[in-house]
């Protein structure tokens, strides 16, 4: 069935936790403005790792404890954030048998950059077909009709071998879509294609403070640590969404991650232990369609329904 809000916002992720860490406040922000939000997700994150050590037990079968728990966590997070609609990429549905697309794991080169796991299992999501995968998500894009549709830029934010691959499947799905017939109804074209970035003089400008704030109770950055593929230059980001009212709530959303993610006071940290701060500012980098005002001092779009 069609989705008939006047704004329309699809975000397709890999794993549970990473639509909070990225649009968390954004998310929140349009669905109390009245937007239709879905959230994709292509696995349940079940190679994850494990921060808490109540619940390193769940580490001992990887079949299905740690991707059930991270389910769990997931649903706890977006109800804090309010999206109502959400989907696993494998779900049965337009004529689409159900399967279940695994978390493929990532492992670490000798420079700290992240590569695929060594052993990826054959039903790990990186080894799908990109056209099967965007198949099923480019019929969710004709039933839902987005005007925005968020995911990773080409390197997956840092490497991840399921970031990488969420980015073409996303990608590729807004091109099925877009043309010939397919089960989820008419074509559709997506207005607006934006990926996550960051602008290098901000990721600057806040890491330094974060290093140096004694409030932070998470250990600084490592020096030599490898550039992330989300980091860009300024002149990239076309677009910035200033959420601030909504810290809260993913602070909130955040918390319920409880596997990969700690949160103190106004910081947060992963399982390197590396403290980041909670912001409500998150940035994009419009890459199909136009640019739309209103903007801000640096020239940059306010809102990612801007022009729709």
């Amino acid at each position: 069935m069609a989705v008939d809000a006047a704004h329309r916002l699809l975000l397709v992720h890999a794993h549970p936790d990473d639509e909070t860490i990225n649009n968390g406040a954004t998310m929140a922000r349009y669905v109390e403005a009245g937007a239709h939000v879905t959230l994709v997700t292509c696995t349940r994150g079940e190679q994850g790792e494990i921060i808490v050590p109540q619940l390193q037990h769940l580490a001992a079968d990887r079949e299905d404890r740690l991707g059930a728990q991270r389910e769990i966590e997931l649903a706890a997070a977006l109800a804090v954030l309010g999206v109502t609609d959400h989907r696993f990429l494998g779900e049965a549905g337009h004529g689409h048998p159900a399967r279940v697309y695994r978390d493929s794991g990532m492992s670490y080169g000798p420079d700290g950059s992240v590569i695929p796991d060594p052993q990826v299992r054959p039903d790990a999501f990186l080894r799908a077909d990109v056209d099967e995968a965007a198949g099923r998500l480019a019929d969710v894009v004709r039933q839902l009709r987005p005007q925005v549709l968020v995911t990773y830029e080409p390197g997956g934010g840092y490497g991840h071998p399921d970031h990488v691959q969420a980015h073409r499947v996303a990608m590729r799905a807004v091109e099925l879509a877009a043309v010939g017939e397919r089960a989820g109804g008419p074509a559709w074209r997506v207005p607006k294609v934006y990926w996550t970035v960051l602008p290098e003089s901000g990721v600057r400008q806040v890491s330094a403070r974060t290093d140096q704030d004694p409030a932070n109770p998470f250990r600084p950055r490592p020096s030599g640590r490898s550039r992330l593929s989300m980091i860009v230059p300024d002149e990239q980001v076309t677009t910035c969404v200033v959420a601030d009212a909504f810290i809260p709530r993913k602070a909130t959303a955040l918390r319920a991650h409880a596997t990969q993610i700690s949160v103190s006071g106004e910081f947060f940290a992963l399982s390197d232990g590396v403290g980041q701060p909670l912001l409500g500012v998150e940035y994009y980098r419009l890459v199909s369609g136009s640019p739309a005002g209103p903007f801000d001092a640096e020239g940059r779009e306010s809102d990612l329904f801007a022009g729709i």
